[in-house]
């Protein structure tokens, strides 16, 4: 029977309510960021310089004399612009087909559809904290990087050489030493190969001070070295980031993920999702890419 147009309504607001409230459990790597709104296309930021700021020799600024005139400091930032990309993704279920199937269609359709589109989300948030090329690989040239040498990586054939806590120690030395807070709201991210590598190094699964589990949700699965975990199929193998949330990179919301229903009776029905923002990278010094020498 066909539904009456505010039987759709109904039915288009709850799954509308459904499929955000799917997708915000989905959700990877927005948690990273600053959220803001605004729904002009074009996104205009100013990104800060990185280098600390200085009164001249030894910083100048210790022992200014009696009456003399303070050293001065002047913070400097560069204009960067940026335009809003639709993510938008759509799936056809027949009449038959929610009809007469086993499989309840409709509902995997309208999960499969969300989670397409907070994947594309999350993939864009990933290349633009790690600066990656539009082949996905990270080619920093404002965030810091540490390299672990050939020979040395998590899965090394000589397990001696395996020393994935001091490259995490080190990540964070980098962010650290340009005056941010590592310690504070700052994550690790992984991909499911390389988690695994790093829970099945001696030095994790022997020294219990170094991992603690206990986080599950949006992707978080333990902290390790005071960073909350997040494992990502959207990070590069052979490749982990050490990221302060909050800090490095800002969400700017146009259009906040929406779901639609379209039907046509006794036809098909169309499962429609869509979801319009751009992510800046306005603190590049916020975060650190480690990668492996042949990356």
């Amino acid at each position: 029977m066909a539904d009456s147009v505010g039987m759709q309504d109904i039915r288009g607001e709850a799954i509308n309510t459904v499929v955000t409230g799917f997708a915000l459990r989905e959700y990877k790597f927005k948690q990273l960021c600053m959220i803001n709104s605004n729904s002009k296309w074009k996104q205009s930021y100013w990104q800060e310089t990185a280098a600390e700021l200085t009164g001249g020799t030894q910083e100048g600024i210790e022992g200014v004399p009696r009456l003399a005139a303070f050293p001065y400091g002047e913070e400097t930032w560069s204009e960067k612009s940026s335009y809003h990309l639709k993510h938008g993704f759509e799936g056809i279920v027949s009449w038959e087909d929610i009809i007469g199937d086993d499989i309840d269609v409709m509902a995997r359709t309208l999960l499969r559809i969300s989670r397409g589109v907070v994947k594309s989300v999350d993939s864009h948030i990933w290349r633009i904290i790690t600066e990656a090329d539009t082949g996905g690989t990270p080619r920093p040239t404002n965030v810091n990087s540490v390299t672990i040498s050939a020979g040395s990586e998590w899965n090394s054939d000589n397990l001696a050489n395996q020393n994935p806590i001091q490259d995490i120690l080190n990540a964070k030395r980098e962010i650290a030493l340009d005056d941010y807070d590592p310690d504070s709201n700052g994550y690790l991210l992984l991909n499911p190969t390389d988690y695994a590598n790093l829970l099945g190094n001696a030095s994790i699964r022997n020294a219990g001070q170094f991992y603690t589990d206990g986080v599950t949700a949006n992707g978080k699965v333990g902290s390790i070295c005071g960073l909350t975990i997040i494992v990502s199929n959207n990070v590069k193998t052979d490749y982990a980031a050490v990221v302060v949330a909050k800090e490095a990179a800002t969400w700017v919301e146009a259009a906040a993920l929406t779901t639609v229903k379209i039907d046509e009776p006794g036809v098909k029905t169309t499962i429609r999702s869509w979801e319009v923002g751009i992510c800046q990278l306005k603190n590049p010094n916020a975060v650190t890419i480690i990668a492996n020498t042949q990356a």
